[in-house]
């Protein structure tokens, strides 16, 4: 189920959660940000490629592409068997922003990001089938737990795909990781 909390920037224990779809949906619409569910077109199996994954949700995809001029799709996908999934994991973990915004589709399993807006932070749980664009030059950072289990969708409106641009903040670091957080649901 997704959820999302509501934090002051400051104290990451004073947290309010919402669990409803069209209630988280309408608190990211104040910030700019867009949430919301797709159903793939066509049946795929857990061991589908890229092709096939993008294949079955190609009308939302150009969609997207004709609403925002999307240049670039790819799909991105880690498990807890990868061997680079600490490394990934840290580097996400930072908190950045991009001059591009973000969208990710979850086909698959879950992700935590969290957006840093002004003296909120806000948690937003995604998990398979959910949607979430993060507005360019928003500071956020996502988790994606100890042992990751997700397949995403990117989109991008450049070629260069995903750059990242650190702010040197540690803020992260006093929020709950994905697993913590998963613990209070």
């Amino acid at each position: 189920m997704s959820a999302l909390t509501i934090f002051p920037a400051g104290q990451p224990d004073q947290g309010r959660t919402f669990r409803e779809f069209a209630d988280i949906a309408d608190r990211l619409r104040d910030l700019g940000v867009q949430f919301e569910r797709w159903q793939a077109e066509q049946a795929f199996g857990a061991d589908a490629d890229s092709d096939m994954v993008l294949s079955a949700y190609q009308a939302s995809i150009d969609q997207l592409k004709r609403q925002y001029g999307f240049q670039s799709v790819d799909v991105i996908s880690l498990n807890a068997e990868h061997p680079n999934k600490e490394a990934l994991r840290q580097k996400f973990l930072s908190e950045h922003t991009h001059s591009d915004f973000e969208v990710r589709f979850f086909v698959e399993g879950r992700g935590l990001f969290y957006l840093h807006v002004g003296d909120q932070v806000y948690a937003v749980l995604c998990e398979q089938g959910d949607l979430i664009s993060v507005p360019a030059n928003t500071t956020h950072w996502f988790d994606m737990g100890e042992n990751p289990a997700f397949k995403c969708i990117r989109l991008f409106t450049t070629e260069d795909g995903w750059v990242a641009e650190f702010t040197g903040d540690r803020i992260a670091e006093r929020f709950p990781t994905l697993d913590q957080y998963l613990a209070t649901l």
